[in-house]
């Protein structure tokens, strides 16, 4: 899609320069990326004049392609979390424990942040995070309504959570697309994998990296149903998919979640994008059990 390009002015040189969005190949003016304009916090997109987008009250904003699956509060999110879990299980990795997820506002995750000790490692943007600390955590009870383009009648509750075990929740940011939330899920799941079996002061790079393999091949088996990456999944049993109990996965959705895996596989930062790339040719070469079995007795990826 093309956004404004009718209207770019020209430069000192008399020639029209133009940003595109790498991914949704977008085209835009420079000047929009700090004049205000809107980008949604989800697919990065630009708002156009055609397409207002939704406020979320905390300096975000939402497409309505990404509104459209999006999800809003704490129980909304359970089925997804469900079947997260369910997709741990296939890959041979059940986590017994019950650990409480919550979706919360983006103040409250910042909080929740400060609040935890060994916290070192974490995105300039922090959509998840796995706690384990005990914290009295501002979750959302009831998913907002829409207004004029933005979000009304929210409504939280503050929750007090009490460590019964190394993980004491799962917070995710609410308000993002079914993909990118369960994408965060699935990461932030592996972190309390990892503590719940006993995986201790790995680096950024190593945790962060396998960390985002999960997230990435849960994302992969959304949208591709039927897609198995055999050298990654060589040690599941099955693999179950919410797409596949709830029906194919949209178009619009579908290419939601080509993007999200693009973010994973080009992302530029060293622990999430090169840990990413190290963590997954380690699980395309030997396994997703024998790289984890390897990083337990290492702390490093086989090479």
């Amino acid at each position: 899609s093309v956004l404004f390009l009718s209207q770019i002015p020209t430069n000192a040189a008399g020639l029209i320069e133009c940003r595109c969005h790498p991914f949704w190949s977008q085209k835009y003016c420079p000047s929009h990326e700090n004049d205000n304009t809107a980008r949604c916090c989800s697919c990065e997109r630009l708002e156009s004049r055609n397409a207002r987008y939704v406020a979320l009250g905390d300096g975000r904003s939402l497409c309505l392609e990404c509104l459209e699956s999006a999800v809003m509060d704490t129980g909304d999110c359970q089925p997804l979390y469900h079947a997260i879990r369910d997709f741990y299980e296939g890959m041979n990795m059940r986590i017994d424990q019950q650990i409480p997820i919550l979706l919360v506002e983006r103040r409250a995750l910042n909080e929740a942040i400060i609040g935890e000790k060994n916290g070192f490692h974490h995105m300039p943007e922090t959509r998840g995070l796995c706690l384990s600390e005990e914290q009295t955590v501002t979750t959302i009870l009831r998913r907002p309504r829409i207004g004029e383009n933005q979000l009304v009648g929210m409504r939280t509750y503050p929750q007090k959570l009490i460590r019964r075990c190394d993980v004491t929740a799962i917070l995710v940011l609410y308000g993002l697309p079914r993909l990118l939330t369960g994408a965060i899920l699935a990461h932030e799941l592996m972190h309390g994998w990892l503590r719940l079996k006993g995986y201790r002061n790995l680096s950024p790079e190593v945790e962060e990296g396998i960390c985002q393999v999960l997230s990435y091949m849960w994302l992969e088996a959304e949208v591709m149903p039927g897609f198995v990456n055999k050298p990654s999944t060589s040690t599941a049993s099955s693999s179950s998919s919410s797409s596949s109990k709830k029906g194919r996965t949209s178009a619009v959705e579908k290419k939601l979640g080509e993007f999200f895996l693009h973010q994973i596989a080009y992302d530029a930062s060293p622990a999430y994008g090169g840990g990413f790339r190290a963590a997954n040719a380690a699980v395309k070469k030997y396994g997703l059990a024998s790289t984890l079995h390897h990083i337990r007795l290492t702390g490093s990826f086989p090479i």
